[in-house]
């Protein structure tokens, strides 16, 4: 047996060892020292949390909104108390700066804070006489059991997109993080269960692809959440729709950001840089291609190698580290090897990020910024989501070229546009093909209090998570259509 502690599952309201004997290293990837290790458990254990959920749901569905909210606030409350261990946690397993995992969670909490409104969030709508003494009413009510399967990169965030609007609904929810990350995962159950969540209300099952399967097969499991790459995401979406579940599945990415000449190029390359480098690359929402319009390049490029040339990259919870190490080694190599790929297609490497190290973290998995010049539109490296702290600039003359090289690629995250002028980004606004749109914004992250949109390739559904999304999503729609005796006999 790892010396390390072996994580378990949290199954109706009791945590549990796995049955397998099958276990990963959790990692930290500044210090390629093993954390923990995580199970990957059985399909037994999957349908252990659905029975559980599944009786569970009887009663959570007949509490009344606003006594399903008050475990809630407790868990907000709690995750204030605890938010600096959490985020070191986050740090220590994702590798991301601690402000940034503080960012993260303060982000989830968000959502906490929004689905608090769900007895106004849940209405219905009615008509009194749609005809003579008939009257009809549409009431939302939940689905049962549902389910999420949630990525590496913003452990403790991602699970809280779903898990305040599922159970504030009236669902029962099951988590399946991460096997690289499910340590937030661990520490964040244990909160809920001193929130004092019903037993079967919330449960953790750890594993991997085995456990995934089993979550999209098992017929309790109503609904499916997803974030992670485009190709598991199209699986996951076809495979649950196979089996009759709902199911919203957030894609990868590859964002373009348009910069005008016309814009405050200060500030911009601040931006930019925080956007492509931020949490080493590895977000949905980072800017990865960076296109300058006429006069832009000359000055962007200059400031942007810059920027990256002098990001301080190392252990997360020191001080003044502005950027943090890759998931793992496979992930360096891999990020690596594509900026190779882009050289071979032509494009020049400005600031090169290979082979560096961080003194004493020499086994740490570091990228440090890298900055591709004039990479060709239609090379590899122009449309593959690299998932690292990689920034390729394009160059044009017109907007009209920006927007066109914006709308050629099959993602459809985010774009962006920088600019001083109204008319520019009201154009970019209308024409660009992406579901969340930045004007003078390098991360265009929706607010919890809208939904988290994805087009193309980056997404696969049709509602989303966050928002009213979130509730639409989590809830089927009733129609009632009623008229009474009595009424009916006093009118005709």
């Amino acid at each position: 047996m790892p010396q390390e502690p072996v994580l378990r599952n949290f199954i109706n309201g009791q945590w549990h060892n796995s049955g397998s004997s099958t276990v990963l290293p959790v990692t930290n990837p500044a210090t390629a020292q093993t954390l923990a290790h995580v199970p990957l458990s059985p399909g037994v254990e999957v349908d252990a949390a659905a029975q559980a959920g599944l009786k569970a749901f009887q009663e959570w569905r007949r509490t009344p909104a606003p006594d399903r909210i008050q475990f809630l606030f407790k868990l907000k409350a709690l995750l204030e108390e605890h938010l600096d261990e959490l985020a070191r946690i986050v740090t220590n397993e994702c590798g991301k700066t601690y402000a940034e995992s503080v960012g993260e969670i303060r982000r989830g909490i968000e959502n906490i804070e929004v689905a608090c409104g769900i007895p106004s969030l849940m209405q219905g709508y009615n008509n009194e006489d749609i005809a003579r003494g008939i009257d009809e009413h549409m009431i939302r009510q939940p689905l049962g059991v549902v389910a999420a399967i949630t990525p590496f990169n913003f452990p403790a965030m991602i699970p809280l997109w779903f898990l305040p609007y599922a159970v504030a609904t009236g669902n029962c929810f099951i988590l399946k993080p991460s096997e690289r990350v499910p340590m937030a995962s661990q520490r964040l159950f244990e909160l809920i269960a001193q929130a004092g969540f019903p037993p079967g209300v919330i449960q953790l099952v750890n594993g991997s692809k085995e456990t995934v399967d089993a979550i999209l097969d098992h017929p309790i499991i109503r609904a499916i959440s997803f974030v992670g790459s485009t190709p598991v995401a199209r699986y996951i979406y076809r495979r649950a729709a196979e089996n009759g579940k709902r199911a919203q599945c957030q894609g990868g990415a590859k964002n373009p950001v348009v910069i005008m000449p016309d814009a405050d190029m200060v500030t911009t390359t601040r931006i930019m840089a925080d956007s492509a480098f931020g949490c080493a690359g590895q977000r949905c929402l980072a800017a990865s291609v960076a296109i300058t319009v006429g006069g832009a390049r000359n000055t962007f490029t200059e400031s942007i190698a810059e920027a990256a040339a002098t990001r301080v990259v190392g252990y997360g919870l020191d001080p003044g580290v502005e950027m943090g190490p890759v998931i793992t080694a496979q992930s360096k190599e891999r990020i690596e090897g594509l900026i190779a790929k882009g050289a071979q297609e032509g494009a020049s490497v400005l600031v090169d990020g290979r082979g560096k190290r961080v003194n004493g973290y020499e086994d740490g998995y570091f990228v440090f910024p890298t900055v591709l010049d004039d990479v060709p539109p239609d090379s590899e490296i122009a449309h593959t989501e690299i998932f690292g702290p990689v920034l390729s600039l394009m160059h044009v003359q017109t907007l009209d070229e920006a927007i066109e090289l914006v709308n050629n690629r099959r993602y459809g995250n985010m774009a962006c546009i920088f600019t001083s002028d109204g008319a520019s980004a009201r154009r970019f606004r209308y024409e660009a093909n992406a579901g969340n749109i930045g004007v003078n914004i390098g991360v265009a992250a929706p607010m919890a209090f809208f939904p988290f949109s994805g087009w193309g390739e980056s997404f696969f559904g049709d509602l989303h998570g966050q928002a009213w999304h979130g509730v639409e999503f989590y809830t089927q729609t009733k129609v009632v259509i009623e008229r009474w005796p009595r009424e009916w006999s006093r009118r005709f």
